[in-house]
């Protein structure tokens, strides 16, 4: 199959990072703009000012609107969980089986849907699939070393894929397991606005390995109930991201954790993914009988049912148990 033209469809942190990714692996790649002007002033200045200090590869085209979607051969949708649906549905008329790749990590909090399944209500002509691990923009964008999953729903499809993006900083390992990659990456996220409250709070590195430990099995739980594989569990795109995005300050989640903590309230607006999906994490966990204390202590936090003492105290006065429970 022909996977030479790519277009990164949103030109944010995460879609600038990509599509020098993208660059330095030889291929022919636009990075499309919001608007013509948004386009133009990217351009004019070969930076976003989303990573600062990074320049975009010579080799990324910058440009707005349909027609540089419609002539690519492979799609990167690098926009928020929340605007995935909006902007997917928005895409012009493609080639049957046009593999659109998900970059988000998330689930969208009105629906409770997977970010593979939008694509298949908006675009069920496509052939959805999904990127996902540890992997800061602003240290991809600059081209410093990362490893991460990708994965589609044909094993054929997710390994050409891989092949196409991967460049020598950027290494991409392949999977079929769809659901469980888009699990961790959804998961992971609201796990650490729970460490970033513990970092917040003061409570210690002691607290914050227990907390880490009991949130993957959190993860595992809720992974297995909805037919995730335990090996991309336990990969890159699951206890890879969960230790990344859990211990530094370059996480939105996790600073939005360390803010909460430190006494601030949740805020409406912030662009942490895992404000969003915490809410919908905890009622599909529900859906399946699944117990996840740690995400449902950070869910009632953010819709401001219970104090960050009170979460606490709930966590620490749980029964005690055996560890594999």
């Amino acid at each position: 199959m022909a996977l030479d033209r790519i277009a990164v469809v949103g030109a944010g942190a995460w879609g600038t990072a990509l599509a020098n990714v993208a660059a330095r692996a030889g291929r022919p790649v636009t990075l499309v703009a919001r608007t013509a002007a948004a386009a133009a002033a990217l351009s004019a200045t070969r930076e976003n000012p989303r990573l600062p200090g990074i320049r975009i590869e010579n080799e990324v085209m910058l440009a707005a609107g349909s027609e540089p979607v419609a002539a690519a051969e492979v799609i990167l949708l690098a926009v928020p969980a929340q605007a995935l649906r909006a902007v997917a549905a928005g895409l012009p008329k493609l080639p049957l089986d046009t593999p659109l790749i998900v970059c988000a990590k998330g689930i969208e909090q009105h629906t409770r849907r997977f970010m593979t399944e939008i694509i298949a209500e908006v675009a069920p002509t496509a052939q959805p699939a999904i990127l996902s691990g540890p992997s800061f923009a602003a240290e991809v964008g600059r081209g410093l070393p990362a490893a991460v999953t990708l994965a589609a729903h044909h094993e054929s499809l997710a390994r050409a894929l891989a092949l196409t993006l991967a460049a020598p900083a950027f290494r991409i390992y392949h999977s079929t397991d769809v659901r469980g990659v888009e699990i961790g990456g959804a998961a992971k996220n609201v796990l650490a606005i729970a460490a970033g409250i513990v970092a917040g709070r003061g409570l210690g590195a002691s607290a914050a390995a227990a907390l880490t430990t009991r949130g993957f099995a959190e993860l595992v739980r809720f992974g297995t109930a909805w037919g995730a594989q335990p090996e991309t569990l336990m990969g890159l795109s699951g206890l890879g991201d969960l230790i990344l995005t859990s211990s530094s300050t370059q996480s939105r989640n996790f600073s939005l954790g360390i803010a909460l903590g430190q006494g601030a309230a949740p805020a409406d607006g912030t662009l942490a993914e895992g404000a969003f999906t915490a809410s919908a994490l905890v009622a599909l966990a529900h859906e399946k009988g699944v117990d996840m204390p740690i995400s449902s202590a950070v869910a009632a936090v953010l819709d401001r049912r219970l104090t960050i003492d009170g979460a606490i105290e709930a966590l620490l006065t749980r029964p005690f148990k055996a560890e594999g429970q």
